[in-house]
């Protein structure tokens, strides 16, 4: 639908940098459409009359991407579709409605229509374009909140304030589609924490959106925000630290019907996943336990976590995953004091 993300300024990513926004005309997306399906039926075809995949012959040598994307879709079952880039809600509604009703006509069966959304761009879209977007096909958005606190929202250049996130979220909800929003533990760095969990709270309890999807803070190479931490700008928090922030924003969702899902490497408690309210004492209990650990052992479960050595708090007790673990700090020089130097480092490779 459109091409890279054209805000492309907030200060933690590093996705965009360096390219240059479009939008693709609306005929030729429904060209890709129209090319994908053909390939659709193609598999189709060889699959009834028993032939393999490899039967199927380009059209064009310039179709192979359509070939691949239609390779995918059939072998994953054809139940969702996710229409890309970082802000697709931005194209007029006319034609995103035009391309939904047309992938629904093409595939009927496909359960779940997605695409992401800056909060700025839904906020000005009509109540009743959203509506008719939501009758056409689209029933999920994910929309990149990352914070709602106004500070933090100014500090990473977000391009969004508190009310517009609440009021993008609103209308989401609004027209019948699911919404996904995403917080940021650690956006915030030491100084803006307490004020980044709790405004990000007040405004998801004021949403109450379908997901609630936790990204713990990632400083990818080529971000600003990484440039602001080596130049110690940003006061970036550790493990522990971070941890904290997040009990905080969780403990502070009120009359929330979300589902947190446990969805990110770089998220710290795998545990952390269920749904609100009645899994609220399964979700809290593991960072709580965390906290409440001597300094020692956060370091092994943190350390062990981040080296793919341990998955569960209760991972500490067993001894077969522990003692790798306990050798790997003895040989790195690992200390409760300089830990979270090391899982910086072994972020980057997740990153």
């Amino acid at each position: 639908m459109t091409r890279n993300c054209p805000w492309n300024q907030c200060t933690f990513c590093s996705l965009y940098k360096g390219e240059t926004f479009s939008r693709r005309p609306i005929e030729d997306v429904l060209r890709d459409v129209d090319t994908v399906k053909y390939y659709i039926d193609e598999l189709q075809h060889a699959k009834n009359e028993g032939r393999p995949p490899s039967s199927i012959v380009l059209r064009t040598p310039e179709e192979e991407q359509a070939w691949c994307a239609a390779a995918n879709f059939y072998s994953g079952g054809m139940r969702s579709i996710f229409l890309q880039d970082a802000n697709s809600l931005i194209i007029k509604p006319e034609d995103m409605i035009r391309l939904l009703r047309h992938l629904r006509a093409l595939f009927p069966n496909v359960e779940r229509v997605t695409t992401y959304g800056r909060s700025n761009t839904i906020a000005r879209i009509s109540d009743e374009d959203m509506v008719a977007m939501a009758e056409a096909g689209l029933n999920r958005v994910h929309i990149g909140m990352e914070s709602a606190c106004d500070a933090v929202l100014a500090r990473v250049k977000k391009g969004a304030d508190k009310a517009a996130h609440i009021a993008a979220g609103l209308k989401v909800k609004g027209a019948g589609i699911q919404l996904s929003e995403y917080y940021i533990p650690g956006l915030g760095g030491r100084r803006l924490s307490r004020e980044h969990a709790l405004d990000t709270a007040e405004a998801m309890s004021r949403i109450n959106p379908d997901y609630i999807r936790l990204r713990t803070l990632g400083l990818p190479a080529g971000a600003p925000l990484s440039e602001e931490y080596r130049r110690g700008e940003f006061d970036k928090m550790g493990e522990v630290e971070t941890a904290a922030e997040l009990l905080l924003f969780l403990e502070n969702l009120e009359g929330v019907t979300s589902h947190i899902p446990y969805d990110h490497v770089l998220n710290l408690f795998q545990e952390v996943d269920g749904q609100l309210p009645e899994d609220r004492k399964k979700i809290l209990t593991p960072i709580r336990s965390f906290l409440h650990l001597p300094a020692h052992e956060q370091m092994l479960f943190a350390l062990g976590r981040r080296t793919h050595r341990m998955a569960r708090l209760a991972d500490l007790d067993n001894p077969a995953l522990r003692e790798p673990v306990e050798r790997w700090c003895r040989e790195t020089g690992a200390t409760p004091e300089n830990m979270d130097g090391l899982i910086d480092g072994i972020m980057q490779q997740f990153i």
